[in-house]
This record gives structure tokens, C-alpha cells and sequence, in this order.
């Protein structure tokens, strides 16, 4: 059978400018034939499996052979070529998981290095598991966008009043792994009818924004079109203005406060930032909460301009404070002092699993959703004594009342990762001591 093929790419425009290298059919694995006709293959794809081998590295045009050193060279330089070219303080690389992991990182450290410079992978991992092994994988050198926090969205969005706000606690990689997560509402692949990616969040748009531009871990990032195109720009714009003034401190979850249709979080403030308290309401209802915020004995405004109340708190921070239906409003404070978010007391958690699926050098290890497990980084997981082998333990100190939900993890000394499978294990502390007794198979 004969192919028309395109696996030569010579340049003339740019001839030897910044590099002699050609390209042929020897440089690549293969290459996609005309429009639906499949792919044409001659090497072995090179891309690493994740997700139960759904990492492809055949995406479109023609497949670059990366297990060849003369590929990775050539595009390491280009990488540091047009960087001092165009003076570049950044990077979004699009569609990573189609390309060979180990590469990935090889072009970050040749290319991005110690510089500071700023970086940004698109490994679009619906699952939050995958998306944290790819972390793992990649080793901290770029951040991740949080495509499992989208989905909370797009599923609040379908809900669209039904949907229950609690799905917001301690919600996706931004929770679970803050510094390397950039947050986004929908972005061009989300937005574009008829792509594969084609998940955009219809309803409720704004609450979300107010999510993530006021929370306390994640980069957020804000598309174009529902800023320029989409009638959004002024209700963002408002919120971009409370972060850079309130945004500071630490966030605290109100699990005690949220319902089925509000979802309450703030942002303690600093020696100079007053700080902020978000609620958020998807129901057909205006409603009201009472909470104890950091913020004693002052007065409250809604500086998203969507109530127009005035709220006091009393000596210990509490005020009832009220949110439209179907909107979402930031309260900040005027005079007064703050106070850090209300402690809560806590529960000696002891984790027992089974695990007999390990070598020498191999340890288990328990990571979940709370600061305490490690907030899903594999990196601040807490170490398991196989003292008993195969039983694993150890004891946390976990927040009583807060829900958790948690993992069991295998590492070994070189940071090779393997994720317990499943749905996550979840439970919420109480008493003064707890013991989970659980089987890895």
C-alpha cells in the first residue's frame, strides 16, 4: 500500500538562521495522513502511559521520535533560542501528556533551568489521581492546569441550582497541590462547540470566577473571551480588584456552614490586608448565614456591589450575613480587628492498611485532601510503619468535623509513585481518637 505522507520539512524561508537541521521521516515515529485516513506509523510511539494508557502520543501532524537525541538537541536549542529572541519570561506547553514524559522534563531543565521563568503544562487529566501522578511525574518543574476543578464547574453549571455547593470544599489539584496549580473557568478547548474538550460552564459563570480569584492557593487565570466577548469583563474586573486588596491570609473552609446551596470561605488578611469572606449561592433563593469570621467587633461590605447591606460582627467575629440568589458576594471589612480563622479541635487518626505488594526500598504512605495528608501532594504524604508488615500504620491529627477524603501511596527512594486505584476513601473525624482499618489490594 502506498501513502502520501508529508515527513520531510526543509525550511527555505528560514534556512540556517538560528539552525542547519532538517527534518526527515527518520526524525519522527509517524504522521497522520490526510484528514481521516488514520496514521500512517514506521517507530514505536515514544509517550509515556498514563491513565490506564489514555496518554497517546499520536495527537495530529507529524510525531516527533524523542527517544532520539538528535530531536531532543535540536528542539532544546530552539527552546533557548526564540527564549532570548523574544525575551521570554514563560511557557505553556499544550497537549504534554502526547508527549514523552521524561523529554518534558529534559526541555524544562534545558530550557527553563533555575531561571525563575514562569511555566504552565496542559495535561488535560479529568481525574484529580492522574493529574497528581503527573505532578509526581514531572517533578514540580511546571505547573498543571486544574482540568479536575473545570469539571466541579461544568457540574455545577449542569446542575444549575441542584448541584450541591459542598463539591466546592477542598475542590481540585488547587486544593490538593496549590503552588503548581493554575485555575481556569473555561478556556479555548472548553469553549469551541463540537472540539473534544467542548465542556464549557454555561450557568452560574460568575460564581465560579469569585472562586477562584479569591482563594488562597492556585494561579488563576481568566479567559479571554468571557472578559472581552462574553459580557463578563466588569463583574471580573471587580473581582481581580478585591484580590489585589483583600485577597491575603489564610483560607478557611466552613464545612460546618455550607449547604446544598451556599458555600462560604475566607481569607484571614494580614499586618496590611483587611482579608474577605466569599459566599457563593446557587439557589432559586436569597439566604442567609451565620458564621464566625476572622473579623471582630467591624462592619462588612459587599464590594462586589451585588448587596448593598451593611453587616457587624460582634467581639467574637459572628455575623449573620445575607447572599442573593443565584449570585455571590465578597464581604470585606471596614474598621476593626481580625483574628484568625476559629480553631477547631482535633481527632488522633490512626491509618491501618494491608499491603503486601512491595519490595526492599518500597514504603507506604497515606495522602488525602486536608493539609494534614499532604493536600494530595505525593511529596508531603505521610509515611506508614510496616513495622507489622504487611499492615501499615501511622497517626495523624486530623481536624474533628472536617470531612476528609484520602489515599494509600507506594514510594520508593528514587520518587517513583503508584496510586492506590479507586474511587477516594472518605470519612470525617470525630472524638477525640479514631482508627481506619483498610486493605490495599
Amino acid at each position: 500500500m502506498n501513502y502520501n505522507v508529508y515527513t520531510s520539512f526543509t525550511y527555505p524561508g528560514r534556512g540556517n538562521t538560528y539552525s542547519s537541521y532538517k527534518w526527515h521521516y527518520y526524525n519522527f515515529n509517524g504522521t497522520q495522513q490526510a484528514p481521516n485516513n488514520g496514521w500512517y506509523q514506521w517507530n514505536a510511539w515514544d509517550f509515556q502511559p498514563y491513565a490506564n494508557n489514555d496518554a497517546y502520543d499520536n495527537l495530529l501532524g507529524s510525531e516527533i521520535r524523542y527517544a532520539d537525541v538528535n530531536q531532543r538537541t535540536e528542539t532544546k536549542n530552539w527552546g533557548n533560542w526564540i527564549t532570548t529572541k523574544l525575551n521570554l519570561d514563560g511557557y505553556r506547553l499544550d497537549a504534554t501528556k502526547h508527549i514523552q514524559t521524561s523529554f518534558v522534563n529534559e526541555w524544562l531543565d534545558a530550557v527553563k533551568g533555575t531561571s525563575g521563568r514562569f511555566a504552565v503544562s496542559e495535561a488535560w487529566f479529568r481525574n484529580l489521581t492522574d493529574l497528581n501522578n503527573y505532578a509526581a511525574a514531572t517533578g514540580g518543574r511546571t505547573s498543571l492546569f486544574d482540568v479536575p476543578l473545570h469539571y466541579t464547574f461544568q457540574d455545577m453549571s449542569n446542575g444549575n441550582g441542584t448541584w450541591d455547593m459542598r463539591g466546592l470544599q477542598f475542590a481540585g489539584f488547587t486544593e490538593a497541590n496549590g503552588p503548581l496549580s493554575v485555575s481556569f473557568v473555561d478556556n479555548h478547548d472548553t469553549d469551541q462547540q463540537g472540539g473534544a474538550l467542548y465542556s464549557p460552564v454555561v450557568n452560574l459563570k460568575m460564581l465560579a470566577y469569585a472562586y477562584i480569584l479569591t482563594r488562597e492557593k492556585g494561579y488563576p487565570c481568566v479567559f479571554y473571551r468571557d472578559y472581552y466577548e462574553y459580557g463578563l469583563g466588569a463583574q471580573i474586573k471587580k473581582l481581580m480588584g478585591i484580590r489585589k486588596a483583600n485577597g491575603y491570609g489564610a483560607g478557611f473552609e466552613y464545612t460546618s456552614v455550607d449547604d446544598a446551596d451556599v458555600y462560604a470561605y475566607s481569607r484571614a488578611g494580614d499586618a496590611t490586608h483587611a482579608g474577605l469572606l466569599l459566599l457563593l449561592n446557587d439557589g432559586s433563593s436569597a439566604r442567609s448565614k451565620g458564621i464566625t469570621t476572622p473579623f471582630k467587633s467591624t462592619t462588612l461590605t459587599d464590594k462586589t456591589g451585588n448587596n448593598t447591606s451593611t453587616i457587624s460582627t460582634d467581639a467574637n467575629g459572628y455575623g449573620v450575613f445575607p447572599v442573593n440568589a443565584r449570585s455571590y458576594s465578597v464581604w470585606v471589612p471596614g474598621t476593626g480587628t481580625t483574628t484568625p480563622p476559629p480553631t477547631s479541635t482535633t481527632t488522633a487518626v490512626t491509618f491501618n492498611v494491608t499491603y503486601s505488594n512491595t519490595v526492599s526500598g518500597q514504603d507506604v504512605y497515606v495522602v488525602g485532601s486536608t493539609a494534614q495528608l499532604g493536600s494530595w501532594n505525593a511529596a508531603s504524604a505521610i509515611k506508614l510503619s510496616g513495622a507489622a508488615y504487611p499492615k501499615w500504620s501511622g497517626t495523624v491529627n486530623l481536624t474533628s468535623g472536617t470531612a476528609v477524603q484520602y489515599k494509600y501511596i507506594r514510594k520508593d527512594g528514587a520518587g517513583n509513585v503508584l496510586w492506590e486505584g479507586g474511587a477516594n476513601r472518605a470519612f470525617t473525624p470525630s472524638g477525640t481518637s479514631l482508627t481506619r482499618t483498610d486493605t490495599w489490594q
